[in-house]
């Protein structure tokens, strides 16, 4: 294949790349945008392919590993339920930051294949400084991504761990790093230990970097790894002068970067704080201790009786329905409310779930419609004239701590006022706290009625005592 078609393919790849973006910024048009962004990757794979000089053994090879790793991405798509989707995120991320940090190793070890040597078989010092820079955010996404599959998979604590002098510690480790990059450019390449060294002490700083993270950041801490990941390709997409993997790169590395300040500047956190790791509180979130004030407990029934007789009723998924997969019976109930002629809206904090967009795919999933969905700017001035506020695991994103305790580890972070609506129903397994480990006043305000269950459960039972 020619360069300039090479090059013109890359481009179409690109524009189909951006495409894709722009389809995933709305529900109405995700389906679509998936479909540019799979048509873009396949045409850039098989751009690659033809551009390079191959032997059969490395064809062999290289169709025997897409065929491999595309038959795991099937089946684990297909498996996989809505409520793992956030740690299969970090999990992808994760595999994406090691495969810079061995695309990057390979060209270390053989600069001829990616030509990347000057006329004495020395590698340029550009190129080491890219490959450098690849390995050290690749294995940083590597690291930090594990470590967010396993807050968010359970295998860890949602709470923020909090290292002695971390801010220091981190700042000795970029400093580091920076040194050995410069002693690896400085020896052309030869002191590879100097490269492993990068490696090794980027995996450490991933791990400090993520785990002072609580649960409740979790959602940005997703969106900023996927930034992390899209850097590392860019960097070794100028290594490899590979315009495909540089583009897309960038693409996934500004765009998750952009969400990561959006969502930021919704829960009024600062984004540099995020990027050095400083997301996380100087103290524990609150220890749970159990209920700490008396609660009303209602039934279905009372739900029901309430809803039906209600002007306006705003429903407020979080985690809750996900774990329950409850979002098919909660839409069956709001139908039903609107029969009844009440006036049903679904209200979305910025960081619902445990990844962004989580409770948007989900009440996609349910084919809520988009104009009952509304962002938290656009639905927060509602409750007050709501009948009802009726949340489904919400925790944290509704907690009054955040505007009414200093103290609070999530304090200053915008959050659902669920509490000035008429009447709350809080669908909840239990009165413990929520992933963040903070315990909600909301529990014991007048005006909540607990519902303490399943949801979708709860959920199915409400749609029965309505009819």
């Amino acid at each position: 294949m020619s360069a300039n078609l090479a090059a013109l393919l890359y481009l179409v790849s690109g524009i189909l790349f951006i495409l894709a973006l722009r389809g995933l910024s709305s529900p109405e048009t995700a389906r679509r945008g998936n479909l540019f962004g799979m048509a873009g990757m396949a045409i850039a794979i098989v751009t690659t392919l033809l551009a390079v000089d191959l032997d059969g053994a490395s064809i062999a090879l290289i169709v025997g590993g897409i065929a491999i790793g595309g038959g795991i991405g099937a089946v684990i798509a297909r498996r996989i339920p809505m409520t793992a989707m956030p740690q299969l995120v970090a999990a992808f991320h994760s595999l994406v930051g090691m495969a810079a940090v061995l695309v990057a190793a390979a060209a270390l070890y053989a600069p001829g294949a990616f030509h990347i040597a000057d006329e004495l078989g020395n590698l340029k010092h550009l190129s080491l400084f890219e490959l450098s820079m690849g390995t050290a955010i690749g294995a940083i996404t590597f690291s930090g991504s594990v470590i967010a599959f396993a807050k968010l998979n359970g295998n860890m604590s949602g709470a923020p761990i909090i290292l002695p002098a971390r801010h220091l510690l981190n700042i000795a480790i970029g400093v580091f790093i920076a040194v050995m990059i410069a002693f690896l450019m400085a020896s052309a390449g030869e002191a590879k230990l100097a490269f492993w060294l990068i490696t090794l002490a980027a995996f450490v700083l991933g791990v400090t970097l993520i785990i002072p993270i609580g649960g409740a950041d979790m959602p940005v801490v997703v969106s900023m790894l996927n930034s992390y990941s899209g850097w590392a390709a860019a960097a070794l997409g100028f290594t490899l002068e590979n315009t495909a993997l540089l583009v897309t790169g960038a693409l996934v590395g500004s765009s998750g970067a952009i969400l990561s300040y959006i969502m930021c500047k919704g829960m009024n956190r600062s984004f540099i704080s995020v990027i050095l790791g400083g997301f996380g509180e100087d103290g524990s979130a609150a220890a749970d201790e159990g209920p700490k004030g008396n609660v009303k407990q209602g039934s279905a029934e009372d739900a029901a009786f309430v809803m039906k007789n209600a002007g306006k009723v705003i429903i407020v998924p979080g985690y809750g329905m996900a774990v329950a997969q409850a979002q098919h019976a909660v839409k069956e109930m709001a139908d039903v409310l609107k029969d009844e002629g009440v006036d049903v809206a679904y209200a979305i904090h910025p960081v619902a779930g445990r990844m962004p967009g989580h409770m948007n795919v989900l009440l996609a999933e349910a084919q809520v419609p988009y104009d009952e969905v509304f962002e938290l700017e656009d639905i927060n001035s509602a409750f007050s004239n709501a009948d009802v506020a009726f949340v489904i695991g919400a925790n944290d994103v509704t907690n009054p701590a955040a505007e009414d305790d200093p103290g609070s580890p999530i304090y200053g972070m915008p959050v659902l006022q669920v509490w000035k609506a008429r009447t709350v129903f809080f669908v909840k397994r239990s009165l413990g706290s929520g992933y963040a480990g903070v315990e909600n006043p909301l529990f014991f305000r007048d005006n909540t009625m607990m519902l303490l269950g399943d949801a979708k459960k709860m959920a199915e039972s409400v749609i029965k005592a309505l009819d």
